[in-house]
């Protein structure tokens, strides 16, 4: 497609030609004083995004690998892991699978985890580390990270949070919230290609890790730490990637990150706002999936009549020539998603919600 402003699939997101070109610049050593330059310009553009005076990690993989990261190099003990969607239950099967004593809360998708619940369980006993999923991206629920911290450190417990969907499109303060461990993939909210993972963790979390038996190697964030401060990576990273990086930071300094937030919300909601007018239209229950006071400023997820399907309306936008997400995990039919994020804009996003109207109408009078 040849027009910017037709993906909307809720990641990976559309990317700005300016930043693709940048990855054709040349190779060059990853230890050196150029790579170190290119470096330090990256990490100038993303402080800001993660609102951290801390360094930011840059990781050559998908955010799960920062996923697995973070449970790997947290203190010994068991993890207490918030699950309310198909990324949260990921991230609890990441702690199973590294072989951590883990307990699952929540287990309700409509909702974000009540703290009430997080609470009860912190009070049995302690654990090493809560996981959360900022914003989850199968049901576009957004989890207030704040007063979860605040609890978390009441009970000396570290508090790890995905963000993928939320850096960069969606208000993080990693030091005032005073969060563990944050990540994020380049290929959401950040509007990079796929490829990278970002994170940033606090001198408590580091310092603990060095506790950790089990951290590996290749995600070992001791390790990632020594480097970053040489404005180098432990392992040899995908350079291009880099590149379009540093530009991409650039892009988001000049716009500013409250900018990018409020611009975020403006397209969020028009979505919400959009589906309460098709449901007024059609008569049918239509309705945003995530409750009103606990939604994503980046991806909407839209539940359906019982009559439609998910797939079928994502094929018929598709033919419109705008791409959107079809639902996730068990909500596959029953929902599809728009994710309203990146470099996109109100005036592109009025275009593919309207495509996706009239793919609607068509459906609905068959």
């Amino acid at each position: 497609m040849s027009d910017f402003g037709t993906f909307f699939l809720p990641g990976p997101t559309e990317v700005r030609r300016d930043v693709l070109e940048a990855m054709l610049a040349p190779m060059l050593p990853h230890r050196g004083a150029i790579f170190e330059a290119l470096f330090a310009r990256i990490q100038d553009g993303l402080r800001p995004v993660f609102r951290t005076t801390r360094p930011v990690y840059v990781s050559s993989s998908s955010a799960t690998g920062l996923m697995e990261a973070a449970i790997r190099c947290a203190a010994p003990g068991p993890i207490l892991c918030m699950v309310n969607g198909a990324f949260s239950e990921r991230f609890a099967n990441i702690a199973l699978a590294c072989g951590r004593e883990t307990r699952v809360v929540g287990g309700d998708w409509h909702q974000a985890v009540p703290l009430d619940v997080v609470e009860s369980a912190l009070r049995e006993r302690r654990y090493a580390a809560i996981t959360v999923v900022h914003s989850e991206t199968s049901t576009g629920t957004l989890t207030s990270l704040p007063e979860l911290a605040a609890l978390a450190h009441q009970y000396d417990t570290a508090v790890l949070v995905d963000s993928v969907t939320g850096v960069g499109g969606v208000p993080v303060e990693t030091d005032a919230w005073d969060l563990d461990f944050v990540l994020t993939g380049s290929q959401k909210a950040l509007a990079l290609p796929p490829g990278l993972a970002f994170g940033v963790a606090s001198q408590r979390y580091i310092d603990q890790a060095s506790q950790a038996t089990a951290r590996g190697l290749y995600f070992d964030m001791v390790e990632f730490e020594e480097f970053v401060h040489k404005n180098q990576t432990p392992s040899t990273p995908a350079i291009s990637l880099l590149y379009a990086t540093a530009v991409q930071g650039e892009h988001i300094a000049r716009e500013t990150i409250e900018a990018r937030w409020a611009r975020h919300t403006t397209m969020a909601e028009m979505t919400h706002a959009w589906v309460r007018s098709l449901r007024e239209e059609t008569g049918e229950p239509f309705c945003v999936y995530a409750p009103d006071h606990a939604r994503s400023g980046t991806v909407t997820a839209i539940a359906l009549p019982a009559t439609l399907k998910g797939d079928d309306i994502v094929k018929g936008v598709a033919r419109r020539g705008f791409v959107i997400g079809g639902g996730y995990g068990k909500l596959k039919s029953s929902t599809f998603r728009i994710g309203h994020m990146g470099d996109h804009t109100p005036d592109r996003l009025a275009l593919c919600l309207d495509a996706t109207a009239d793919t609607i109408r068509e459906l609905l009078a068959k």
